[in-house]
């Protein structure tokens, strides 16, 4: 073979390598096998933020837009405190007081006048009445007698007619003083229905004006409605109360969960279920389960990071009931942000 016949076959060789070197780099690698497909229920992942099963209470002032001063604080920041305890005073509370007072008093004058139309007199008036009676009585017989004297005498003109005519005038105002007497024993004796009727209806005008005083009084305090814990105190002595109201009060001895669920995942999610809620920060994971789902569809109240989230997405709040160990561990932690898993 001439030396240019050994330039082409090796040229040849190399052209035949290359081209099965290319066609096997461009050749698909196998199909990897199909996984199979899911066939079990699917869980519900969710945002939820931590809430005290007592909800959070904002006690404000009564009596709606009206503008008060507060004037005593009772309690601090943290503070533990039972149902009905006295938190704080406003300004006016004095003022209420006095008023209160001043109705407790009417009613209490109102209330005896009532028993003592209703005593009607007292045994020694009645005994004086009765007295008086008798001596009516006596002096109209003795004016009865001498003037039935006189006129006996007139025909004999050993008397004068005047005599008779005065005697007989005190007679009739001794008869008339007589039946005045009985009437007013009368009364000593028995009230009359109309006036105990009219002392009755002052009596209940009395207490129900008191029982306003009282309410206008307590409505100038502000008491614990349950027993918990206060979180956040808006206003110090001295302040005008605003919109925001005096204090937050909650019981944090049980939390919960509130999950806002998507509406298209609400068909998985039933009542009792288990789930997990995890905190940021937090390694360990908290046990849960479904205690109650809402009534109605609402826009989606939790903010997400996600650039291609629904911002307008439709959501139901799902409460879920924290153990013992995740309520301890979160007792701080109220409105605080966290994901919920919930197993199907």
């Amino acid at each position: 073979m001439t030396r240019r016949g050994k330039i082409i076959a090796g040229l040849l060789l190399l052209a035949i390598g290359g081209a099965g070197f290319w066609q096997l780099r461009a050749s698909p690698p196998p199909p990897a096998p199909a996984a199979p497909a899911a066939t079990g229920p699917i869980g519900v992942g969710a945002l939820g933020r931590v809430e005290p099963a007592s909800r959070i209470r904002r006690l404000n002032q009564p009596g709606g837009m009206a503008v008060t001063r507060l004037d005593r604080l009772l309690v601090a920041e943290g503070a533990e405190v039972t149902q009905g305890q006295l938190l704080a005073e406003f300004a006016d509370s004095a003022m209420k007081d006095a008023a209160a007072a001043q109705a407790e008093a009417a009613l209490a004058e109102a209330e005896a006048q009532l028993a003592r139309l209703r005593a009607a007199g007292r045994p020694s008036e009645i005994e004086a009445q009765r007295a008086r009676i008798e001596a009516i009585t006596a002096q109209e017989e003795i004016a009865l007698r001498d003037a039935e004297r006189a006129e006996r005498l007139v025909p004999t003109g050993a008397g004068a007619i005047a005599t008779a005519d005065r005697s007989r005038a005190i007679a009739t105002r001794l008869a008339a003083e007589k039946r005045e007497a009985m009437a007013a024993l009368d009364t000593l004796l028995s009230s009359r229905p109309e006036d105990i009727a009219l002392a009755e209806a002052r009596v209940a005008g009395a207490r129900a004006a008191a029982a306003k005083a009282r309410v206008d009084a307590e409505l100038a305090r502000v008491r614990a409605p349950i027993v918990g814990t206060v979180l956040r105190i808006f206003v110090r002595p001295g302040d005008q109360v605003g919109a925001d109201g005096v204090l937050e009060i909650a019981d944090l001895s049980r939390l919960e969960i509130v999950a806002d669920v998507y509406e298209t995942d609400l068909p998985r999610v039933r009542m009792g279920a288990p789930a997990e809620i995890v905190v940021p920060g937090e390694a360990q994971r908290f046990a849960a389960e479904v205690s109650a789902i809402g009534w109605t569809v609402r826009r989606q109240t939790q903010a997400s990071n996600d650039p291609v989230a629904a911002v307008d997405a439709r959501t139901v709040e799902v409460r879920l009931s924290l153990d013992e160990a995740g309520s301890a561990a979160l007792r701080r932690r109220s409105n605080m942000q966290v994901q919920v898993g919930i197993r199907p």
